[in-house]
Parts: C-alpha cells; structure tokens; sequence
C-alpha cells in the first residue's frame, strides 16, 4: 500500500511541478506528517525530490527528472472506463484509484500532449447528476459493484413500488447510471431484471460465483428495457395542438419521450397550419398525472383527443378560474 502511495507523490510531483505538504496530504487522503514520511522515504530511495522553504514553497523533483514507473495495475487499468465521470467513480469506490491511472497515463504522455490534456481538465467538467433530484442514499453501491466485479451471487432485501420490501437472491450482471440515478442489471429466478440501487436496503454477498451469460450485452439489454418503461409509464397519447411557443417547450415539459414524439411528427411530413400550431401524437401518463403534464402547457397547448381526457382537462381548467376568482 505504501509503495504504490509513493509512487503517487513521485508522479503528483512530476505532472504539476512544486506542491506543498497540504496539496499533497489533500490528494493522498492522509496526514501532513504521513506525506513528510513519503518524501523523506523518496530521498532516501534516490529520487531527486528537493523542499522550498517559506510561504509560496513545497516539494519539488530536479528539472529534467522522470520516472517510467507509469504500468497500471489492474484495478486502475478497470477504471479507466470511468475516466470521464468523476463523481460515478467516487460513488464505486474507485476515486483514489482512477486518480492514480490518470496520473499514470499522464506521466506517460510526452510534454505537449500532457499540456493539451491538462487544459481539457481545466476547461471542460462533466456533471452526471440531472437538475431538481435529491441526492440518492447509496450505501450498498460499492459492494454491488464488487458482486458484479466478481460474479458473486447476492441477497438483497429490495424495496419496490408502493413501499413493499421482498427479499431476492441476484446474479448481477451489470450497473447502469441514468441521470445521475444507479440501477443495476441482474437475474432472478432465470430471467433479467432491473433493479434501483437506492432501494436495495440491505445486501449479504453470498461467497458463490456464477457463471456470467456470454451473450449478455448490456447496452442492449438497458435499451430494450428503457423502452418498455418508457411504454409503460406512458400508455396513453393524446392528440394535442401546439402553438410554436409550446412545441420549442416540449422537451422541457415532456421530456425525451415528448420530443421524440414531436421529431417524428415532423419527419412523418406533419406541418402547421396557418398560425404555426402544430398537431401531434403526444404520449402522456396515465391518470392526473397526464392532466399536470399538459397543464403546463398553459394557453399554448389544446388537447383534441381522448374526449376524455379533453374533459378532465376542462374541467380542472374551470377549478382553477374559480379558485382565482
């Protein structure tokens, strides 16, 4: 552990020049004495490692001086696929290794290639997490990720819908992050199913190893199954017109699935008529759930069809005039 630690500060201190004790302590997770012993050890081992004194010094390696100790073991070579989410390799766990395969492969490029790729990281940071959600408590994350890593069957005590928690026995396959939210592919009971992490409340690893499907391809499975929720959370389409105001606010309002809708109108050779409103298939949730959906809308917005739905929609129109008055 201490040796791959030292190699840390060899490269930390190669890729961004002078550091001090608190830079470093900060980026080891460990305390100031903790990286004083490093360097001391760095010196001893003949590594030309030198300390500025005074307010603006630090630590810092003879100019010229590089290591080719950059070979990545293999948990920092698995986190590379993670390399441009941050925050996703945190949550598994696998922060402070994936930190050190970029240092690696940083120690590795030639100076002007180090330089563009440092000022990507500089100007450009990708933020997973979508805008108005809670963050999710995701206390089982990391040993779900170590069951999928390993092909360890797992007990789970899940929570589903309506609040009611079952137990089940897993063969997890693979994790997906949507949105900033965790689900984790698996088979139960020899079909493949999805499962929230944040509704997992309690794991146990069960310690036996199944045998992975080769033909398992978690791209498409993810695909398939996005396709099926998306049906089912969206079983109804109402015709509705838009006014060029609410069809530049349907992906706001109806998010991917209405501005899918609304591509394929228009590719399907739908045109507005002579005030720019546009009629089109819109897919809405069941229930009042819909009625909030197409609410939105305002005055921009005229549902045609179901008559039902056009009812319920006036009638919680003339609700709300009387509650203005």
């Amino acid at each position: 552990m201490r040796a791959g630690r030292l190699l840390t500060v060899l490269l930390l201190l190669q890729n961004r020049g002078r550091m001090t004790a608190d830079e470093l302590a900060a980026e080891l997770e460990v305390s100031v004495r903790t990286v004083y012993r490093d360097i001391e050890a760095l010196s001893a081992s003949g590594v030309p490692v030198y300390a500025d004194r005074g307010r603006s010094g630090g630590y810092q390696l003879v100019d010229g001086y590089r290591t080719r100790l950059t070979g990545l073991n293999e948990d920092e070579a698995q986190s590379l696929a993670l390399a441009g989410l941050p925050v996703a390799a945190a949550e598994l766990g696998l922060g402070t290794v994936l930190a050190a395969a970029q240092l690696k492969l940083y120690a590795a490029l030639p100076q002007e290639l180090r330089s563009r790729a440092g000022r990507v990281a500089e100007r450009f940071y990708l933020d997973v997490p979508g805008w108005h959600r809670g963050i999710e408590s995701l206390p089982t994350l990391s040993a779900v990720a170590d069951a999928v890593w390993a092909a360890r069957r797992i007990r789970v005590r899940y929570e589903r819908w309506g609040q009611r928690e079952v137990e089940r026995v897993l063969e997890p396959l693979g994790l997906i992050l949507k949105a900033g939210n965790w689900y984790l592919a698996a088979r139960c009971e020899g079909t493949d199913r999805t499962y929230r992490i944040s509704r997992i409340h309690e794991l146990t690893d069960l310690g036996e190893e199944f045998e992975r499907p080769a033909d398992f391809d978690l791209a498409g499975y993810w695909q398939e199954w996005s396709e099926q929720f998306e049906r089912r959370m969206y079983p109804r389409k109402a015709t509705v017109r838009l006014s060029p105001r609410a069809q530049a606010l349907v992906p706001f309002y109806a998010g991917s699935v209405g501005a899918r809708a609304l591509r394929e109108a228009v590719a399907a050779g739908a045109e507005p008529d002579g005030d720019g409103w546009l009629t089109i298939e819109l897919p809405v949730e069941p229930g009042e759930a819909a009625i909030g959906e197409l609410l939105r809308f305002g005055p921009h917005a005229e549902v045609l069809a179901p008559e039902d739905l056009r009812t319920e929609l006036a009638t919680a129109i003339r609700e709300m005039g009387q509650a203005y008055g």
